[in-house]
């Protein structure tokens, strides 16, 4: 790999080169597998069917990580990658993903995946995906992730979602049904500026008894972007499931939040929670009173909210 992609590695995953990994790999460029690496604990089967791979980690595996970043350098690539994760009874991995895309063309480039995870009785993921775009040609940065999330009981999924810089317009699709005593926790954080547009759709239904998910929401829509969220809980029995979206608009940014919140249990509890306005006039004054200038301020509030 050259200095540029290595550079988008680092920027998605905080990879500096394949040597410095530690469990098992698989790296996408174009389109393409490149580099791969497996271990006793964690296997990576390439599909027959589809363009994807399945990954496979077994029981009671602890502390293990797969990498499977992809990256983007050419423009014209629509590259749609569909991969599986079965995780075994009681393991516990952390899982880094992300894409990151280099157009300097005037051709639209793309990446689709969808990433789809099984987690046996007791299970335990960290998932971290960031998305990212750079690029001075005038060709689109386009990302489109869907995660599906199917929770045996006691399993917990944490997923951690970031959409740094870049990307023109993303469409974010999270589906999940949970069993007894599972937990779904979310954290996506997402900036948008220029015409940029962004979309989240959530989908968790919890089916067994005292399941839980827990949502947290935080964007900030610059200049002319658009950002739209929509949030879908479902309860059907005695469950737990709390969304918050929170947004900072600036500019000319718009923020639309559409959520929904469906209890077919007298027993569940469903909390859904919204807030979205711009900086306040008192914060950026106190920062400005330390010196700082008012462009300054803004982005010190931008990145303390989104940390």
């Amino acid at each position: 790999m050259d200095n540029l992609e290595l550079s988008l590695l680092k920027e998605i995953a905080d990879i500096d080169g394949t040597s410095s990994l530690t469990g098992a790999y698989n790296i996408r460029k174009n389109g393409q597998g490149i580099e791969r690496k497996v271990n006793d604990n964690i296997n990576i089967v390439t599909k027959e069917d589809k363009s994807g791979i399945d990954i496979i980690v077994k029981d009671d595996v602890k502390f293990d990580f797969v990498h499977i970043p992809v990256i983007v350098t050419e423009s014209g690539i629509k590259d749609l990658v569909y991969n599986d994760f079965y995780i075994g009874k009681d393991a516990e991995v952390t899982i880094i993903a992300g894409c990151g895309i280099h157009n300097d063309k005037h051709l639209l480039s793309r990446h689709d995946g969808i990433h789809t995870f099984y987690l046996d009785e007791g299970a335990k993921v960290k998932y971290i995906e960031k998305h990212y775009g750079q690029g001075e040609g005038t060709g689109e940065r386009v990302l489109n992730p869907k995660t599906v999330v199917k929770l045996k009981k006691g399993a917990t999924l944490e997923m951690d979602s970031v959409q740094i810089e870049g990307v023109d317009s993303t469409i974010r699709e999270t589906e999940g049904e949970l069993e007894e005593n599972s937990n779904f926790i979310v954290s996506e954080k997402i900036m948008t500026h220029g015409k940029q547009y962004a979309k989240t759709v959530f989908n968790v239904k919890l089916n067994g008894k005292n399941s839980s998910t827990h949502v947290i929401s935080r964007s900030v829509a610059k200049e002319e972007s658009k950002q739209e969220f929509y949030s879908n809980i479902e309860g059907n029995t005695e469950c737990y499931g709390h969304v918050e979206c929170d947004a900072i608009i600036m500019d000319n940014g718009v923020v639309k939040a559409v959520p929904e919140i469906l209890a077919n249990s007298i027993d569940a509890r469903l909390v859904h929670e919204a807030a979205i306005g711009k900086i306040a006039g008192e914060q950026l004054t106190k920062l400005m009173t330390l010196g700082l200038s008012e462009k300054e301020a803004e982005a010190k509030i931008v990145n303390g909210f989104l940390k």
